[in-house]
């Protein structure tokens, strides 16, 4: 069953990694529009789905577990 540690536990750990990892594609993507690179505009808009898939995948972890 799942506690309500389980949920405040999966909203702290999807919060935090899709954090790090939209931030780090973002500020990776700045940098390169700002240098010139077309190719920075991809990472710019890649940031929010590939921070929100990481949130989805921990919660069907903890899903699968109940």
């Amino acid at each position: 069953m799942i506690t309500k540690r389980d949920i405040l536990w999966l909203g702290t750990v999807a919060g935090v990694s899709g954090g790090l990892l939209g931030g780090i594609l973002l500020g990776t993507g700045i940098a390169l529009v700002l240098s010139g690179k077309a190719l920075g505009m991809l990472f710019v808009f890649l940031a929010v789905p590939v921070s929100a898939g990481a949130g989805f995948l921990i919660a069907r972890g903890l899903a699968r577990h109940a």
